[in-house]
């Protein structure tokens, strides 16, 4: 009775595992709650990508469970045990040998049609219409031109819903990766070359992004954020940018900013339409409207605003922005001159 009680013993472990299958499985499966997810996609360029790794994942799954099961069955059918004689090698089968010779090539066709048809869309040209985006990469933020509407913004990217956005990209230093999970694949920014992507969004919303290639100490906090709009809060976002800076009151805590900002050496990296024309560090000419700073690194509220100016370098780690010698009084001002450019 050994060898039967081996075999049953053999059957629960098999029944146990593949018990166990679609949790291992659910390992890989993220929740909403964990917004930079790949899989949850919001353009048509997203959802091209996910259709094609769901094939993917069809075929792979299918050659796991047909050559798992086939190795499974031939452990405990043709097993050592007692008597027995050795299993008769197979050798010379004509009918197998095509078999599976003519099944990998069918499986490899079906992977390799979607796979190519899905490369051919995702590098066509843009529909025509198509909103305009110029993305630069620096050391480490994000650099957003619309040359339709002459506006100039930092790591913060408005888009409408339902239009098609064609984003070229280029890189002020060295290789970055543009990477908007919700919205589609990777697209590396190389020196001395424009590449270019396009999407279109299906749903409004806010949506994260960041650097997906290595590019320095600070790479990490190379972040940025997508604002999906429907068309007419993207009409009124546009007025708002293509408007002047707001100018402070004569002897106001904004108008001591104002000549903290001229006089301490921001303006030597720094535009503010109007007021300065640095070119080294994000614009700032509607900074006060933004939800986040540093490359997204921080909430834009006064209290962060005023720890990122007092030393930047402690707070992002081999950024180009200095330290800048200025008392209390001024900071507060400063950081009050800021916060009014709505």
């Amino acid at each position: 009775m050994a060898a039967p009680d081996r075999g049953a013993k053999w059957l629960r472990l098999c029944a146990l595992l593949l018990g166990l299958l679609p949790l291992v499985l659910l390992l890989g499966c993220t929740l909403e709650q964990y917004p930079q997810s790949a899989m949850h996609p919001r353009s048509d360029y997203a959802i091209w990508l996910q259709d094609l790794l769901e094939g993917l994942v069809f075929w792979v799954v299918l050659i796991f469970v047909l050559v798992e099961g086939a190795l499974i069955v031939a452990v405990i059918r043709f097993r050592a045990r007692p008597g027995m004689p050795d299993p008769k090698p197979v050798h010379g089968h004509t009918g197998l040998e095509i078999a599976w010779t003519i099944a990998p090539a069918l499986i490899l066709a079906a992977v390799a049609v979607p796979t190519v048809a899905t490369v051919f869309k995702t590098q066509s040209k843009a529909p025509a219409g198509a909103l305009q985006v110029e993305v630069i990469g620096h050391q480490w933020w994000w650099e957003f031109r619309y040359p339709e509407y002459q506006i100039t913004t930092a790591n913060e990217l408005h888009v409408p819903v339902g239009r098609t956005v064609s984003v070229s990209l280029a890189t002020a230093d060295v290789i970055h990766s543009f990477w908007f999970p919700a919205m589609g694949g990777k697209r590396d920014v190389v020196p001395a070359r424009t590449n270019h992507m396009w999407f279109t969004p299906n749903s409004t919303g806010e949506f994260p992004g960041q650097c997906a290639e290595l590019c320095g100490i600070s790479h990490a906090n190379m972040r940025m954020k997508l604002f999906v709009r429907t068309p007419e809060e993207f009409d009124a976002w546009v007025v708002a940018q293509r408007a002047g800076p707001a100018e402070p009151d004569t002897l106001s805590t904004e108008a001591r900013g104002k000549q903290v900002f001229m006089t301490a050496g921001c303006v030597a990296c720094h535009t503010i339409n109007g007021v300065s024309n640095g070119v080294l560090g994000p614009n700032l000419t509607h900074v006060g409207g933004r939800s986040t700073i540093a490359a997204a690194l921080f909430d834009n509220t006064p209290h962060e605003l005023g720890k990122w100016i007092a030393d930047p370098p402690a707070r992002k780690p081999g950024t180009s922005m200095l330290k800048l010698p200025m008392s209390p009084d001024q900071l507060a001002d400063l950081v009050a001159y800021l916060t009014s450019l709505k």
